[in-house]
């Protein structure tokens, strides 16, 4: 599985910006797609996941009400629209695959994720 994450970029305090990722190879074969963050300095951290048939998502409190993660079935790409960004947002952000049953449990941690994409780096400026 490879996973091409996109849409970074600089964007001031308020602002929207619009992650994608698009995975490749056995797709049939994940059943969540997930999005972590690392700012400098700090350890990665769950940001939200939704499950392959778009009908279960999950998010961490940081970010719950202002980033929304959906997939669009017709190109296979998983979304995170980031509202309301801050600059406490600004990082690295992952996409990453889950190649497991989704458990409410696991699915925020990084180490149920089984592929990673290259990171992609938001900035916000205040």
């Amino acid at each position: 599985v490879q996973l091409q994450a996109s849409g970074g970029g600089l964007v001031q305090a308020g602002g929207s910006l619009r992650l994608a990722c698009t995975p490749s190879g056995r797709i049939f074969s994940i059943y969540a797609l997930g999005w972590f963050r690392q700012s400098p300095g700090k350890e990665r951290e769950f940001v939200a996941a939704i499950s392959m048939s778009g009908g279960l998502t999950y998010y961490s409190d940081s970010v719950k009400g202002r980033f929304t993660i959906s997939r669009d079935f017709a190109k296979d790409t998983v979304y995170l629209q980031m509202n309301s960004l801050k600059s406490e947002d600004t990082a690295v952000y992952y996409c990453a695959s889950d190649m497991d049953p989704w458990n409410p449990l696991t699915i925020g941690s990084m180490a149920e994720y089984d592929y990673w994409g290259q990171g992609t780096l938001v900035t916000v400026s205040s």
